[in-house]
Parts: structure tokens; C-alpha cells; sequence
């Protein structure tokens, strides 16, 4: 099994695939090389998993083409290769099948018992796989393989069901919303319901838009199906004979596999017309989105579905009262609807018993920032950020946490003290945060919080749709305002000023991308208010800030490495060979290039 998610094939995984193809049929081994989705292990890509009757099943990690040739004929001699070998599986779980398939009986075969086993690698223990259940298990392209490991089953479950039990069997679990602010499902869906109207939809968000994340991504790349199953139990409990899911456009791969998805499940009877022989129509239609940040906002998105251009509206009246085309309509993003058939297959009280008291189930994180492995990972709800820190082998370099930032450009900044706080909707937002749809971004001491609020700020006046003005004309002069902080030329009034705008975005854009907005400086301003009273003085603490840094490399600290003269893009750096090179202040940009390569920090700022 190979993986073959978008970062699986960033880094070669399709000339992996192909590799394995040629040098089985070379082989003449009977042996199957099926592409899965992404396993999270986005720091070890390209991974592949081996499956032989009788042993464990063993994962390894960064496989490259010219190492498949040595794998297999290991394989065909019965050994394993332990030199790229991350973890052995002994039995395989399926969480809606019931039970667990071992790979093989008795002992562990010799040679495997020094591959550490999955349930005790460090990094997976924290971990609890309900969203990416099939993530990495099964082809995403394969309807008949989502159906092996229990899909489709909740559904038909459902269908036996009146639809307000299974509103109420959503409620009981206590599923909240897996973006934003975490507003509950089951009561959502009572609301669409009851609403008047003959005609109701439902609707998947899948676009994704912050910096640096893709969980949207990875779960449209590797199980579709669950998304979709979810969707459908949703039409049926609401009342909606129509659905859409809206995925990003930059999301290619995602579509393809999510349209595949939809033909396959008409064509085995899912969707269509007297599904499953229940009496229940409903249809689905994928769309692409319109690519701007403001497009993932629910009412700019039913605009871009119904073909307009995708802008927000005023939210006086609910959109589960008059949504798209003014009929009742039921959003969610796609990691609520991969939660439904879980829910109802192993039911609200097992649901229940994850996470905490007012925030229940497992989040996906995308974890990724100073941390030293990147990665995607799931936890249940309730988990401390420090833990999730320390699923990616902690801060890099061992260079000290600073700050954390969660909840994408909507979120906040918290500090590294903040890291004791669990994964929780309310807590998060008592603290100055909030979840959103989940990317976590580790900053270590070279972070400056003056340069990344500058940066998110930036990120949203691009993002603006420009209908209102206090989000219009709000974020250009919060943004100018940061560039005079990042400068060395904000005074006490410019930050005065900024927390007046904050207030009147807050209070008087219309949608939640203008009154989110100033979250980010209004979190750092909390927390690193002494970092901007430094900017005011002058001086950036961290070094970034280009206008008020100048390098200098200590003599005593540098190991004449050379790394630094090698990475100077305008040969800034000046040295010989085993000598302590001295920078030129007047060639030097401040790109930092130098900074980051130097691994003993010689280079100061």
C-alpha cells in the first residue's frame, strides 16, 4: 500500500508506485500495489506498508526508487528491511465493523520484534483515529474497500430510523461543529428541519483557506466516502432531496476522488432516487470553489453555489431558515459530516465518552510551524497542546516554545505557558483563541509577534471581499499601522487606534472574516504587549524585523562551517575556507538565510 495523498506525491511517491509496479512484474511475485490515502506522517513521505499472510504488517518511511528493488527482494527472501522500517501493525482495528484482524497467530516473527509495534510508538498513543479511520487503510478511489471496513452501514442503519431519532441520536453525542466556533450539530440540523419550506439542502464546506494547513485536504484525498455517508444521513434527518460540497479550487486531487465517490455511490444505489429501498431521494452535486479565503464563509458560499460572486450577506435571518436560493439549509464542514456514521453506528454514548464535558469526539490537527516533524494527526477533544507538541518530537533545534498559534488567521496567539490548556471549543475561546478547523503552528523564540500579526493581517486585507467598509478599510489601516510597529515608528496612539478599529470590526462587519480579523493582534497585544512596546523603542527582540535587525557572528560560537557564505543570496557573507567569516552590513538584506542555517546560532541579531 502506498501512499498517494497530495504530500505523498510532493515528495515522489508516484515514481515510488510506479517502482513497485515494475519490479513485482519483474519478479513475477504475486503481490498487489494498491494506492491509499495519507497516514499523517507528512515528515517520513513517501510511506508504504507491506502485508504478507502470516507476519505483521510493517510501515516504512521514506522510500525512494532506487531503494524499492532491494525491498522487494527482501520480501521474496521473507526478511524485512529494519534499517527503513518506522513500526509494525500485529492486528488491525476497524472501528465500524466491530473488532480487529490479526495479521498473524502466535509470537512475533524473529526478526520483527525489533520494529516497535504501532500501540507503542510514542507519537500514536496520543492519537485516536474516528475522522481518519481509513486514512492510509484503503484505495479513496475504492467504494468497495470503504464498504469493507463498515461504510455505508450507519447509513442503512439511519434509514431504519425516523429521522428526528436520528437528529436526536447527533444531539446526545454532543457533535459540535469542526470549525469556528463549535456551534452543536444536532441542534442545527432540528432547526433545518422544523424550518418552513418544501425545499431544504444541505451543503459540505471543504474549502480550505488558512496558511499552512490541509486537513481538508488529506481527508477529501483519503476517504471521500465517509464525508459523503455522513452528508447523506444528514439529507435524510433534515428532510433535503439536494446536496453540494464545495471544495477549494487549488484542491484538484480532492475533487477528482470526491467526484469518483459520488458516480460510484449512484451507481451502487446510495444516492439517487428510493435509496437503499427506503423511499428517500436525495442528490449530489460537487462544485468548485471561487479560490478566495472569503469563499469558505457559509453565505458567500451559498452565493458562489447558486453562481454569484462570493460575498457574504447579512445574517438577521438564519441561513437554516433561508439559506441557498432562500430555502432552509444545513452547513457543515466535511470533518462534521466524517463524524456522523460514526455516531451512528456505534452510538451517542460511545461518541460521548471522547473528549470533555461540552466538547466531545476527536479533532484532526495539522500540525506545523518550529516543530520538528510536520504532520497530521487526530486526538480526542480535551487533549493538552503541549501533548500535540509532542506528537511532532517537540520545537526545533530544542530551541525554547514561544508562542502557539491556533484557529488559522480567525484565531489567535497564545503563549507557551498556554500550552497546558486541552483541546477544547471553550476554552481556547476564554484564553483569546479559537479552534477553528484545526491547523496548530509551533513559533519558537525567533518568532516575532509584531512581524506574524503583520503578516495575518496582510493575508486578510488580500482576502477581503470589500463589501463592508470597517473590514474594507479596517484591515488596510491595521495593516499600516503594524508596518509603522515593524518599522520602529509606532507610538503608544497607533496602538490606542488599533484597539478602537478592533472594537468597530468586531462589532460591524458582516461577516465573521471582518469581525475575527483582529483577533490576531488583539491576542498578541495581550500576551506580548512588552514585544511591542520594544518595536516602539526601536528594537525587535526576535530579529526579524528587517528595518530594526543587523547580524553580527560571534567569533567564540562559529565552527567556520561556511554553511552561512554558501546560503548569502547578494554575498553578503565574506570568508575563507575554515576561517570565521564577517558579514558586509552594506550588501546584507536581513533574509535570515543565514540565521537558519547556522546549526550552533553563531549568527546573532
Amino acid at each position: 500500500m502506498v501512499g498517494m495523498a497530495t504530500c505523498c506525491l510532493a515528495r515522489g511517491a508516484g515514481r515510488v508506485l510506479n517502482a513497485l509496479k515494475e519490479e513485482v512484474k519483474k519478479k513475477g511475485f504475486k503481490m498487489s500495489v494498491i494506492p491509499v490515502g495519507c497516514i499523517g506522517l507528512c515528515h517520513r513521505e513517501p510511506t508504504i506498508e507491506i502485508v504478507q499472510p502470516g507476519k505483521p504488517k510493517v510501515t516504512y518511511g521514506e522510500i525512494t526508487p532506487d531503494k524499492v528493488s532491494h525491498l522487494i527482494e527482501a520480501i521474496g527472501k521473507g526478511e524485512v528491511k529494519k534499517e527503513w522500517a518506522l513500526y509494525r501493525t500485529d492486528k488491525e482495528e476497524s472501528l465500524l465493523n466491530g473488532g480487529s484482524r490479526p495479521f498473524f497467530t502466535g509470537s512475533v516473527p524473529g526478526e520483527y520484534r525489533e520494529i516497535p509495534e504501532y500501540s507503542d510508538v510514542p507519537s500514536f498513543k496520543k492519537q485516536l483515529k474516528v475522522v481518519l479511520r481509513n486514512a492510509g487503510y484503503i484505495n479513496p478511489e475504492s467504494i468497495e474497500e470503504y464498504v469493507a471496513r463498515g461504510g455505508y452501514f450507519a447509513l442503512h442503519k439511519s434509514l431504519q430510523m425516523n429521522p428526528e431519532k436520528v437528529i436526536e441520536e447527533v444531539t446526545r453525542a454532543g457533535l459540535r461543529g469542526r470549525s469556528g466556533g463549535g456551534f452543536p450539530t444536532g441542534a442545527k440540523w432540528l432547526s433545518c428541519r422544523k424550518a418552513e419550506g418544501a425545499v431544504k439542502y444541505v451543503l459540505c464546506n471543504a474549502s480550505e483557506g488558512d496558511p499552512g494547513i490541509g486537513m481538508h485536504k488529506s481527508l477529501l484525498e483519503s476517504d471521500p466516502h465517509s464525508i459523503l455517508e455522513g452528508l447523506i444521513i444528514g439529507a435524510y434527518a433534515i428532510g433535503a432531496q439536494q446536496g453540494y460540497i464545495y471544495i477549494s479550487s487549488g484542491y484538484s486531487l480532492g475533487m477528482k476522488r470526491m467526484e469518483k465517490a459520488v458516480e460510484d455511490a449512484r451507481a451502487y444505489g446510495l444516492l439517487g432516487k428510493n435509496i437503499l429501498k427506503s423511499g428517500f431521494d436525495f442528490t449530489v452535486t460537487v462544485k468548485e470553489g471561487g479560490g478566495a479565503y472569503v469563499c469558505g464563509e457559509s453565505t458567500a458560499l451559498m452565493a458562489g453555489i447558486e453562481g454569484r460572486m462570493g460575498e457574504p450577506r447579512p445574517k438577521y435571518i438564519h441561513t437554516a431558515e433561508k439559506g441557498l436560493w432562500d430555502s432552509p439549509t444545513d452547513l457543515n464542514n466535511l470533518e462534521t459530516w466524517a463524524n456522523v456514521p460514526v455516531v451512528i453506528s456505534k452510538g451517542a454514548e460511545w461518541y460521548a465518552k471522547i473528549g470533555t464535558e461540552k466538547s466531545k469526539g476527536t479533532k484532526v490537527i495539522s500540525l506545523s510551524g518550529n516543530i520538528k516533524d510536520s504532520c497530521l494527526v487526530e486526538v480526542p477533544m480535551g487533549t493538552l497542546l503541549k501533548d500535540i507538541i509532542e506528537i511532532g518530537n517537540g520545537v526545533t533545534r530544542n530551541r525554547t516554545l514561544k508562542a502557539i498559534q491556533i484557529g488559522g488567521p480567525a484565531g489567535g496567539i497564545l503563549p507557551a505557558e498556554s500550552a497546558s490548556i486541552p483541546l477544547d471549543f471553550d476554552q481556547l475561546s476564554r484564553a483569546g483563541s479559537n479552534l477553528g478547523s484545526g491547523g496548530l503552528v509551533v513559533m519558537d523564540e525567533k518568532a516575532c509577534m509584531i512581524d506574524i500579526t503583520r503578516y495575518f493581517l496582510s493575508f486578510l486585507s488580500e482576502e477581503s471581499c470589500g463589501k463592508c467598509v470597517p473590514c474594507r478599510e479596517g484591515l488596510k489601516k491595521m495593516v499600516e499601522l503594524m508596518e509603522r510597529m515593524s518599522m520602529g515608528i509606532g507610538t503608544k496612539e497607533d496602538l490606542g487606534l488599533m484597539e478602537e478599529l478592533s472594537l468597530a470590526m468586531e462589532k460591524g462587519s458582516l461577516c465573521e472574516l471582518g469581525k475575527t480579523a483582529p483577533h490576531m493582534f488583539i491576542s498578541t497585544l495581550r500576551y506580548f504587549k512588552g514585544e511591542y512596546e520594544a518595536h516602539m523603542d526601536g528594537k525587535c527582540p526576535a530579529g526579524v524585523c528587517r528595518e530594526l535587525t543587523f547580524y553580527a557572528i560571534d567569533r567564540d560560537t562559529c565552527t567556520a562551517c561556511g554553511a552561512c557564505i554558501r546560503v548569502c543570496p547578494v554575498n553578503a557573507v565574506i570568508g575563507e575556507v575554515k576561517k570565521v567569516p564577517s558579514i558586509d552590513l552594506k550588501k546584507c538584506i536581513k533574509c535570515g538565510a543565514c540565521v537558519e542555517v547556522c546549526e550552533v546560532e553563531a549568527i546573532k541579531a
